[in-house]
């Protein structure tokens, strides 16, 4: 973290003593805030309340986050309980192991692991849909002497699919929208699905090859869309429209399953790691 950015806030956990229990959160003093806001992070960091001035003590702050989530404890409560009942889902899938679950393309798959064949190089992944009943597949090839985790495995492929289906749905849109085709990269944001610079250059999580194709389709619109209006103004949602009239029901559908997607690979606690 950069000196500069550090200047603009400070963050230390706290516990705030509610009517129904204590509720442990993360106390964040931020200089640029405008108001105290509440945020529930689906990962670890969990409740973080920020409270706005560069001159308020970390008492003074801590007694007006505590105030403030003490007024909406029951919204606090019914976000926790919900959040729970995800991670339990989750976890209840196995995560990226033989026998786990986790979706791909919008639909769940069933991971197997099975030894790869004599002579093959790189451990590798196929992708089987099922029939006659049976369930979705990604059948790992494993080469023994990869010693990598079967998330690693998998995450490399599901990358070089994202990159794939990403690079195709912008050939897809390019035409309709006018503009050159962009350079763009694949990360991993907590927050954000995709990202467009001043200079043009894209930005998407590669986790959207998780979600269905017309939501990673959805996100793809939005970015190549800020390459003819940088802003959320009525004219950058109009060119998203002409492209994707559907693009509120995909965005909404990436919040909903943002913390399905982003712990999609992980194993439940307690489950054994790889050989």
């Amino acid at each position: 973290m950069s000196a500069a950015r550090s200047a603009t806030f400070s963050e230390a956990p706290a516990i705030a003593h509610l009517r129904d229990g204590p509720v442990r959160y993360t106390l964040r003093r931020s200089t640029r805030a405008r108001a105290i806001r509440v945020v529930l992070h689906p990962d670890a960091r969990g409740v973080v309340v920020t409270v706005p001035g560069s001159r308020v003590g970390e008492v003074e702050a801590e007694r007006r986050a505590v105030a403030f989530l003490r007024d909406r404890e029951p919204w606090l409560r019914r976000h926790l309980r919900t959040q729970a009942a995800t991670r339990a889902r989750i976890a209840a899938r196995g995560g990226a192991r033989d026998g786990g679950v986790v979706p791909y393309l919008g639909r769940l798959h069933r991971i197997r692991v099975v030894p790869a064949v004599v002579g093959q190089l790189r451990s590798g992944v196929v992708a089987f849909d099922g029939e006659d009943g049976r369930p979705d597949e990604l059948v790992i090839h494993r080469v023994d002497r990869d010693r990598r985790p079967d998330a690693s495995i998998l995450e490399a492929w599901f990358r070089e699919r994202a990159m794939e289906a990403i690079s195709t749905a912008i050939d897809r849109h390019l035409v309709a929208l006018g503009v050159p085709r962009p350079v763009f990269a694949l990360r991993d944001p907590r927050a954000r699905w995709g990202s467009a610079s001043p200079e043009g250059r894209l930005s998407f999580s590669w986790r959207l090859i998780l979600a269905p194709p017309a939501a990673l389709d959805t996100v793809v619109v939005h970015e190549l869309a800020h390459l003819r209006a940088f802003g959320h103004g009525p004219r950058f949602w109009a060119i998203v429209a002409s492209r994707r009239p559907d693009h509120a029901i995909w965005r909404r559908w990436l919040h909903d399953h943002s913390a399905d997607l982003h712990a999609a690979l992980e194993l439940p606690a307690g489950a054994p790691g790889p050989a």
